[in-house]
């Protein structure tokens, strides 16, 4: 099968999901409201044809030149090699003077409109074409046949001469009309949503390419400095590799025990417990073990300042800071209110495919969820991110904050399901203390202790004890002391 050649976008995401761009010699629609981003994909991909010496046309129906330039200055480009034809009413058509009495202006202008619109290709002979927007040539066809006559008309008169037409639609004139989703070889659409708080996030989605694969579903992007990203939605089943799924241990000897040995590489952890019973601490733990044994780490927080978890954790014994500074752990900070969900997997898959990291945290799921407008996407997202992860060898280790501090829990979003290990950590009060105590309630991986160990936080980090073996009901948080039989022998509460 012969490859089919292919002027690409220029944005790396997009030419990802588009199996490479757009096959050459084609129509192809971009639709979205304003404000979705289509000037600025359409002028990078006119930016990266101009790069590889084609020819290019931007034709505005919408905006001058001027508001076009101001826009790609705004963005740092440089516009050399795409010529800017900006479609003005002919001044006559607007003097009323000549007004035509016999016959609809709006006949005059569509016919003087796809005329000027012919002898700009015919001056530039470009290889990629933009037109901005069809809204106006809608409005001047007034009708959807006349529309439908013009739109073909424009097809294959740029089809004849090898151009690659990328088309614009706000969907202002009539959201109805699908005319050019027929007639066009490809149909991206934008999207963008408004969340109740925090910023707008966009997504892509490709509805139509036809003869051509492409990587269906919605795509999260942004639009920053220096244009668009896109961030292709991520398949778990692309990323297969071998590796050793080998037993990663831990500094402690008891923690060990309690994992049955240790955690197997590549599997995912959760750590399951109240606020301040040492989540992220034991988090900090398996990270300090996996830099001591040479690895590279990544974590990614959503709940805590990092220059008050750097000092936090320097106060345990572990040095982060360091950790960076000797490029042995990549750690980022993210506001779940700026952070789509798409672009945190971009991030973590980073860390992965970029720097190696072997162990990854993320701290916490409740902050994820923040991102996330509906709990079944979280669960969707979740799921193919540990899978992701656990192709690719990486150990993972999630954190889930539960409502609540003694008694019932109850935690915002059940992803225990997805995690190979769980880790519960639980308050219980006995003799008249608050203790902390630690168990191991799942392990799909082998073998796990069955016991409850206590264990304090202080300045050597986490120190499990033995297993408890005096108390019932510790999970409870309000436990009684009990015989060798498993008999109560005083209720603390007494």
């Amino acid at each position: 099968m012969t490859a089919i050649e292919k002027a690409k976008f220029g944005i790396a995401g997009l030419d990802k999901i588009t199996e490479g761009g757009l096959a050459r010699g084609r129509l192809y629609l971009l639709e979205g409201s304003p404000g979705t981003g289509k000037t600025t994909i359409a002028t990078q991909f006119l930016i990266e044809g101009a790069a590889v010496g084609e020819p290019c046309l931007y034709i505005t129906l919408s905006e001058t030149e001027d508001e076009f330039r101001a826009g790609a200055e705004s963005h740092g480009w440089n516009l050399d090699g795409i010529d800017i034809f900006e479609l003005l009413p002919p001044e006559e058509l607007l003097d009323e003077d000549q007004q035509q009495s016999l016959l609809y202006s709006s006949d005059l202008e569509l016919g003087e409109t796809t005329k000027r619109i012919f002898e700009a290709f015919e001056r530039v002979k470009p290889m990629r074409v933009v037109v901005d927007s069809l809204s106006e040539i809608m409005l001047l066809a007034q009708s959807p046949l006349r529309y439908r006559r013009q739109i073909l008309a424009l097809k294959h008169n740029f089809a004849r001469n090898g151009a690659t037409v990328l088309m614009l639609d706000d969907l202002t004139a009539d959201q109805n009309d699908r005319t050019m989703h027929s007639i066009a070889h490809g149909v991206i659409h934008l999207d963008e949503l408004s969340p109740d708080y925090g910023s707008e996030r966009r997504r892509a989605r490709i509805i139509k390419y036809r003869g051509q694969k492409y990587r269906g579903g919605y795509h999260d992007f942004v639009i920053g400095a220096g244009g668009v990203r896109v961030f292709p939605r991520l398949v778990s089943s692309e990323h297969r590799t071998t590796f050793d799924r080998a037993l990663v241990t831990t500094g402690s000897t008891e923690l060990n025990a309690l994992l049955g040995g240790g955690i197997e590489r590549g599997s995912s952890v959760l750590i399951l417990g109240p606020a301040g019973t040492g989540k992220s601490v034991l988090a900090l733990t398996f990270i300090a073990t996996a830099v001591a044994r040479g690895e590279c780490a990544a974590m990614f927080v959503f709940d805590e300042e990092l220059g008050l978890l750097f000092n936090r954790a320097l106060g345990l014994g572990i040095d982060l800071r360091a950790m960076v500074d000797a490029g042995q752990l990549i750690i980022q900070q993210f506001d779940a209110a700026e952070l789509s969900p798409g672009e945190f997997s971009e991030h973590v898959r980073r860390s992965v495919e970029t720097y190696n990291a072997q162990t990854v945290v993320i701290d916490s799921v409740n902050g994820f969820q923040a991102a996330m407008p509906q709990e079944q996407e979280l669960i969707l997202h979740m799921h193919e991110l540990l899978q992701y992860l656990n192709r690719q060898g990486t150990t993972t280790f999630l954190t889930v904050a539960q409502h609540g501090l003694v008694g019932d829990m109850k935690t915002p979003v059940d992803v225990t399901y997805l995690a190979d290990t769980v880790i519960l950590l639980r308050y219980f009060e006995a003799l008249g203390q608050v203790r902390r105590a630690m168990s191991i309630i799942k392990k799909r991986t082998g073998p796990h202790e069955n016991t409850i160990r206590e264990y304090v936080i202080d300045t050597r980090g986490i120190t499990l004890g033995a297993p408890l073996t005096g108390f019932h009901g510790v999970l409870r948080g309000v436990p009684s002391l009990v015989n060798e039989a498993g008999v109560p022998l005083l209720d603390v509460e007494d």
